[in-house]
């Protein structure tokens, strides 16, 4: 049977850490991985590389880096064979997470090998908004991999320091949900993100700053946020990454959503937010999250805000569509 974004008709089972799984699934597997201590976590992750490496995986292992070194202690010699990320890095601006497994897929495209991957973006120190952008990250998974050669990516949650939101999310954007040495089909999964994105942000406060835009302001837009970066402390490569990201998103409002949109500027503790608001529609559920090609005529906006911004949140309401940028100062 081949699991595809929605597909949740695999067989509960007690398999030891799923032996024998992986060749009845040969698309994308998508599973979380319940887990209440350091040491539950690393025999269930080590269960899970060294039986990948017996059946010859390509391995990409993308955690933090305390738990990267506890895998390498539990592993020993054969962590050579596993490549290691921290997911501090990858993913601290979770859009760019995808991006990371897709180099991972595509640099062994061709070579026939099963590829598994265990990746952690949700812990407990993220704020609400990481968090609630981690949960589109993760039901966007089966979308951006649903069709792909056969890959079993495993998302470890801990049970003993997430809250019942968070650990809702595991059951909703993954197919399979494995506990101790049982996997289990996940009653509550859905593969869409839509229900995700027509989430409200929370409000625009009071004190924002706020302008309207059109083809005729960018450069006002442009002004408009350099200085309330500036005198908000942000500094000048951050203040210039952040006007650059703001000008693609008016300029996208200006091209493709009737010529105008709104701008709010406002600082909530060590961060500056951006929110530019249009009346345009979004179809394209994996944009910011797809590296664009050289050859590529456009679609590049999304991707660059993402690249040099802390977080980007996108949320598709009744009747507009929203874009809120995080910059730390």
């Amino acid at each position: 049977m081949t699991i595809r974004a929605g597909d949740t008709a695999g067989k509960r089972t007690n398999a030891p850490e799923g032996r024998g799984l992986a060749s009845k699934h040969p698309s994308f597997r998508h599973e979380a991985l319940l887990y209440d201590d350091l040491g539950t976590f690393v025999d269930a992750a080590t269960a899970f590389i060294e039986d990948g490496l017996q059946a010859d995986s390509a391995t990409l292992v993308v955690l933090s880096a305390a738990k990267i070194a506890a895998l390498r202690a539990a592993l020993g010699p054969v962590s050579g064979s596993v490549a290691f990320a921290d997911m501090a890095n990858v993913g601290a601006n979770p859009a760019r997470i995808i991006p990371a497994w897709s180099d991972f897929v595509a640099s062994h495209s061709g070579s026939g090998r099963p590829l598994r991957g265990i990746g952690e973006p949700i812990w407990a120190e993220r704020t609400p908004a990481e968090m609630a952008e981690c949960h589109i990250h993760e039901s966007l998974l089966n979308l951006a991999f649903g069709e792909g050669p056969p890959f079993w990516l495993l998302c470890p949650y801990d049970t003993a320091s997430l809250d019942r939101t968070a650990l809702g999310g595991a059951y909703r954007n993954h197919a399979f949900v494995q506990s101790g040495t049982a996997h289990a089909d996940s009653e509550h999964f859905s593969p869409s993100a839509a229900d995700l994105w027509a989430d409200p942000l929370p409000p625009i406060p009071g004190y924002a700053d706020t302008m309207e835009f059109d083809a005729d302001s960018l450069s006002d837009v442009r002004r408009f946020v350099a200085h309330r970066a500036s005198a908000a402390g942000l500094t000048a490569d951050r203040t210039a990454d952040l006007v650059v990201a703001i000008n693609e998103l008016v300029t996208n409002s200006v091209i493709h959503a009737a010529g105008a949109g709104g701008l709010a500027v406002w600082r909530e503790g060590d961060t500056l937010l951006c929110e530019v608001t249009d009346r345009g529609t979004f179809d394209r559920p994996l944009a910011g999250r797809v590296r664009p090609s050289v050859s590529q005529p456009g679609g590049r906006g999304l991707w660059l805000v993402n690249q040099i911004c802390d977080l980007v949140q996108l949320r598709l309401l009744r009747d507009a569509t929203v874009v809120r940028v995080h910059q730390h100062l």
